[in-house]
């Protein structure tokens, strides 16, 4: 398959600065955490130094055949912003970037592509109690990456903001929370006109079932009966997921399925996604034949 694939979620970090509750999330050695007071296995095992480079995922990405990929934040990590720039400033052609909007924390929308909201840890719930994070993301053309509770708890509030700011680009993480009851009602924003949904995450909601995720197949075809395939993204969650699984089969069960068209597999691999964050001179990679 000669075509672009994007990943629309992944993360990076020097060093994990974040929290779980209020409890401190910091890196190890050899790919853990202590995550909160628990030690969990955040990353794979050869990650040895508690860093997670652009330069690590790039070559998973060469590895793949993955052109681009857009870095978002997350509340266990931390504050990132220094590094995701840096890390643009290394591969500006393959990288889109979000400033981590951390309530109570001053943020910036320079020098990014986009803003990460986790809406789902906000210390004040209300979305409209936030608005002006997203009425700055609209003024300056940047894009919007959230990630929201469980089924359809703020459902309604995004789906005002959307009313009232019509022309910013949303993407709803994590596939709506898949696995969870009411998830498609998160996946019914989508039926406005600039709000996707990417599925970063899938695997881990699936990882019970595991590889070839045959429910996460399902879900996707839901999903596009929904709100359409042209609104749909591929997404990894790159670190984590990787500890299961590599990065290849993150989306190799989306190439490999007989259940989504070859049309609609180069729409959620890489197309919806080239048009949602803008990607241009993006490099189609053909991954070296391995030794197997």
């Amino acid at each position: 398959m000669n075509n672009l694939i994007i990943d629309a979620h992944a993360h990076l970090w020097k060093k994990q600065t974040g929290r779980r509750d209020n409890a401190p999330v910091r890196s190890l050695e050899n790919g853990k955490s202590d995550f909160g007071g628990e030690i969990r296995q955040m990353m794979p095992p050869y990650m040895i130094s508690g860093e997670n480079s652009p330069e690590m995922l790039v070559s998973n990405m060469d590895y793949a055949g993955v052109s681009g990929a857009v870095i978002v934040g997350e509340v266990m990590d931390g504050n990132q912003d220094a590094y995701f720039k840096e890390a643009k400033s290394k591969y500006p052609d393959r990288l889109k970037i979000c400033s981590f909007f951390d309530e109570g924390e001053e943020y910036t929308l320079d020098g990014f592509d986009g803003i990460k909201i986790c809406a789902c840890k906000l210390k004040t719930p209300g979305l409209q109690k936030h608005f002006d994070v997203f009425e700055k993301a609209d003024r300056e053309n940047k894009f919007v990456c959230i990630e929201l509770a469980d089924g359809d708890k703020q459902t309604g509030e995004l789906r005002e903001i959307i009313e009232q700011l019509p022309n910013l680009k949303i993407a709803v993480g994590h596939f709506g929370m898949v696995t969870r009851d009411g998830w498609q009602e998160q996946i019914k924003l989508a039926r406005n006109k600039n709000a996707y949904i990417e599925s970063g995450g899938i695997t881990w909601l699936f990882n019970s079932e595991f590889y070839p995720y045959p429910s996460a197949v399902r879900a996707i075809n839901e999903a596009a009966d929904i709100c359409g395939f042209e609104k749909l993204m591929w997404g990894s969650d790159y670190p984590r997921t990787m500890v299961e699984i590599t990065y290849k089969m993150s989306f190799d069960f989306i190439l490999k399925t007989r259940k989504i068209s070859e049309e609609n597999k180069l729409k959620f691999l890489g197309q919806n996604a080239e048009k949602f964050y803008s990607f241009s001179n993006l490099p189609v990679v053909n991954p070296v034949p391995n030794m197997l």
